[in-house]
């Protein structure tokens, strides 16, 4: 199978869609991960939110394009609603305290997300349709390709574009970037650091809720889609490196396509190879790909 070209390139362009949709999400992890220190484990619900309020909004409205749109974008601000309250009136408390208690928090909202969205929408899986813009496929020559997949390509490459343009040539994104480095310094120049920290957890946070907005419609949405996303995200951020957009764009492509060509040779152990990949990466650079060393050591 792997000596036919049509097999393969499709093999190829579903890895490249898998991987942008978990780049979206891994993105926001690894932008908190990188600026706040906090280890967000409730990454993965924000994540389930989002595809929850892709479903209610496509129900309240229809399932056009124009109500899958509204839906991703109403899943973002929704979230990054929720976001602002939880940063500004909860995690700020727990920036100078121990990592384990900052663990404990993010932990603790998993399970009131999950109760919270058993409560809300009950404890059944649903399935969302593709819209009608991207049913069907697209003819690219070599081979017919789902036309949702080949967006997701898309997108995934043209938000890394917009993030890295914010990130490097943006006033906010100086200020985030001065906010990892140093943030006292930042704040003794007059920065209003707490400020920037609550920007990047609902910014974060949005990306998460985006990007589970946008797997909703090839994915069962379940209570229990949070669990094997974060666990993804961080092997993306270990992988790709702490804080680094570009690394996370990487470690999405190489976990995705690990998970794509892991399944076809080994079956169902195609998670050994994704283990075995991060290990090597952290014996040869414990502080990842594209990570630094002084980072690895603050």
């Amino acid at each position: 199978m792997f000596s036919n070209p049509t097999f393969m390139f499709i093999q190829v362009m579903n890895s490249f869609a898998l991987g942008m949709n978990l780049f979206i999400i891994a993105a926001g992890l690894t932008l908190i991960f990188g600026v706040l220190r906090v280890v967000n484990f409730a990454h993965g619900a924000f994540y389930m939110v989002g595809a929850y309020v892709l479903m209610t909004t496509t129900n309240l409205i229809g399932n056009t394009t124009t109500g899958f749109f509204v839906g991703v974008a109403a899943a973002a601000l929704v979230m990054g609603v929720v976001a602002f309250f939880i940063e500004r009136f909860l995690l700020s408390h727990l920036y100078d305290k121990e990592h384990l208690l900052q663990l404990l928090f993010t932990f603790a909202l998993v399970l009131i997300f999950k109760d919270a969205v058993k409560m809300i929408w009950g404890p059944l899986q649903h399935s969302i349709s593709y819209p009608p813009a991207f049913k069907g496929a697209v003819n690219l020559r070599i081979s017919y390709y789902p036309a949702y997949m080949l967006f997701l390509s898309v997108v995934g490459p043209v938000l890394a574009i917009g993030l890295w343009l914010a990130l490097e040539k943006t006033r906010w994104g100086r200020l985030i970037r001065a906010a990892r480095l140093d943030r006292e310094m930042l704040n003794a120049l007059g920065t209003d650091v707490k400020l920037v920290f609550s920007a990047v957890f609902v910014f974060g946070s949005m990306l998460a809720a985006m990007g589970g907005a946008l797997a909703a419609p090839r994915i069962a949405v379940d209570p229990g889609m949070d669990g094997l996303i974060i666990i993804d995200c961080f092997i993306i951020v270990i992988i790709g490196g702490l804080g680094s957009l570009w690394g996370s764009f990487v470690g999405a492509l190489i976990l995705s396509s690990l998970t794509v060509f892991g399944t076809l040779i080994f079956n169902e152990w195609e998670i050994v190879l994704v283990y075995i990949m991060m290990l090597a990466v952290l014996l040869i650079r414990p502080w990842g790909l594209f990570g630094h060393a002084d980072e690895e050591r603050h």
